[in-house]
C-alpha cells in the first residue's frame, strides 16, 4: 500500500513540475501576446512580427521557446512555416486567467474599458490595421481617437495605427 500512495505522490509532483515548466514558458508579455495573437488561427513568423512590431529574431526565440514547451506548433505551407496553438484549452486558460485580472483591477486603470462589461461577449470588430476579427475582449490593445475606440490584436498594429492613423481610418 505505501509503495501505491508514493506512486500517487510522485506522480503528483511531476505534474506540478510540469505546469511550473509551462508556466514559465509563458511567463513573457510577449509570449502572451503571441498566444493571444494565435487565436483561432496560424500565422507565420512574418504576420507576427508585423502585428508586434518586433524584430524576426525576437519573435523566432518567444516562437522557440513556446514550441519547445508545447504551447504551440508548427505547420508548413510550402516554404512558409506557420504557428498554431498546440491545445485549444491553451487560449481558454488566457482568457480565464485575464478575467481574474481584470475582476482584481477595476478601478486601477484610467480608462473604464476594464469593466465588468468586457468580461461579457461583445460584438467583432476588425483590427484597422491587420483585419483580424478582435472585440474588447479578446483584443490586444485600444486606443481612442477623435470620440472613436479601435481595438487591436496586438501593440504592434496599435503602433502602426499611431504613426498614420488617417491611412486606416474610414471616412
Amino acid at each position: 500500500m505505501r509503495a501505491y500512495i508514493f506512486e500517487i505522490t510522485n506522480m503528483y509532483e511531476q505534474i506540478f513540475k510540469l505546469h511550473a515548466k509551462l508556466l514559465h514558458a509563458i511567463a513573457h508579455s510577449r509570449r502572451l501576446e503571441i498566444i493571444h495573437l494565435l487565436r483561432g488561427q496560424t500565422l507565420s513568423v512574418g504576420e507576427i512580427t508585423k502585428m508586434l512590431d518586433l524584430p524576426q529574431a525576437n519573435i523566432s526565440q518567444h516562437l522557440q521557446i513556446l514550441r519547445l514547451a508545447g504551447v504551440v506548433k508548427t505547420q508548413k505551407r510550402g516554404k512558409l512555416v506557420e504557428y498554431g496553438l498546440a491545445h485549444p484549452n491553451v487560449i481558454a486558460a488566457s482568457d480565464l486567467m485575464r478575467e481574474i485580472l481584470i475582476e482584481r483591477n477595476q478601478g486601477r486603470f484610467k480608462a473604464k474599458e476594464l469593466s465588468a462589461s468586457m468580461l461579457q461577449l461583445v460584438p467583432i470588430v476588425h483590427d484597422p490595421v491587420c483585419g483580424m476579427r478582435v472585440s474588447p475582449k479578446t483584443a490586444g490593445a485600444k486606443l481612442k481617437l477623435k470620440r472613436k475606440e479601435y481595438y487591436f490584436c496586438a501593440t504592434g498594429c496599435m503602433r502602426q495605427f499611431k504613426k498614420e492613423p488617417e491611412a486606416y481610418v474610414k471616412k
